[in-house]
């Protein structure tokens, strides 16, 4: 009887144990995910005038509205950010217009580059529209020199992106509810 009594001693204090262990709950850390929306402008504008922008050119931008998680601003506003044009089309004869397509790349939050993705694009109107079509049918050499619009965007103008991976961060001990924060690594 001794032993048993002895044995219920040693085997309760760890089933206790082992009952608070499974109540805890594990720390939940704090991320910004994938997929969240970033809204940018650009810092400087592009055109196709006098064939100005060209492929691979860079694209400095920032960020025009904070990205808060749970109340924390992980992503401050004019954060810098960089994009890339991926097609450039100057505009041309009967009326073809220029169009400039780009990517978004990253953002520098508070020393931490984030990889994001999305795209922008601008096009530039057509020439006279009907003018060129009734020179291509009555004086085709006419429509030859009618060239359209240049693509355009300027600076300020909105472009969004998305978070392109899952960044978990730490905030400071004591920081304002909306404060810029670090981001962990």
């Amino acid at each position: 009887m001794k032993a048993l009594l002895a044995a219920m001693l040693l085997v309760a204090p760890a089933t206790v144990f082992a009952q608070s262990a499974v109540v805890m709950p594990a720390p939940v850390p704090n991320v910004l995910r994938t997929g969240t929306p970033v809204v940018l402008r650009l810092a400087e504008g592009i055109t196709t005038k006098e064939k100005a922008a060209k492929i691979n050119d860079r694209v400095r931008m920032e960020v025009a509205e904070a990205v808060a998680v749970n109340g924390v601003t992980v992503i401050p506003a004019g954060s810098p950010a960089v994009g890339e044009l991926t097609e450039v089309r100057n505009k041309g004869m009967w009326g073809k217009s220029g169009r400039i397509v780009g990517r978004v790349l990253t953002v520098n939050a508070n020393g931490r580059t984030i990889r994001l993705s999305g795209t922008f694009d601008s096009k530039g109107g057509s020439g006279t529209g009907g003018a060129v079509a009734v020179s291509a049918v009555v004086f085709a050499p006419a429509g030859f020199f009618m060239t359209g619009k240049s693509a355009e965007m300027p600076a300020g103008f909105t472009v969004r992106g998305f978070v392109d991976e899952d960044v978990a961060f730490a905030v400071a001990p004591g920081a304002q509810p909306n404060a810029p924060m670090m981001v962990g690594k």
